[in-house]
């Protein structure tokens, strides 16, 4: 598949990611702890789709896409993304999978409210990484592009 179907694919997972990053929102000024947890987690997750799309890689599972942004945005990157954006997400994982699974787990308003913050912040993190991809790409010449 060619470049530009892959920056497609990156804007419509980008797109998705803020649509759940306003379902968490919306979830916590309802005071549902749990599910604004859960759509914080699929917020991230999916804007690291976007990001990995822009690599050409797709993963299937949800360790998977922590594990390649991982190694090529955090351990092989420029310097953009960063340990704590990692561990940014990974919290959430473990945050979404409490509220989800956990009969017991006590969502605290707090708690919730930091993981729609960090969504918010790695998404719109993503999103200033692929604007800037995008114009890079346009940027070159055809012979350049036809290299890639």
């Amino acid at each position: 598949m060619d470049e530009k179907y892959y920056m497609e694919l990156a804007k419509a997972r980008l797109d998705r990611a803020k649509e759940l990053l306003k379902d968490a929102q919306q979830l916590l000024e309802a005071e549902s702890y749990k599910s604004a947890n859960n759509r914080a987690f699929y917020a991230m997750e999916k804007a690291l789709n976007a990001l990995l799309s822009t690599e050409k890689v797709e993963s299937a599972t949800h360790n998977g896409v922590l594990k390649q942004f991982n190694f090529l945005f955090i351990h092989k990157g420029d310097g953009t993304f960063t340990r704590e954006d990692y561990s940014k997400v990974a919290q959430a994982e473990t945050i979404r999978s409490s509220s989800d699974y956990d009969d017991f787990y006590v969502a605290s308003i707090s708690e919730t409210k930091e993981q729609v913050k960090n969504a918010k912040y790695i998404v719109q993190k993503v999103e200033n990484y692929i604007a800037v991809q995008n114009k890079s790409d346009s940027n070159k010449t055809d012979t350049e592009k036809e290299e890639c």
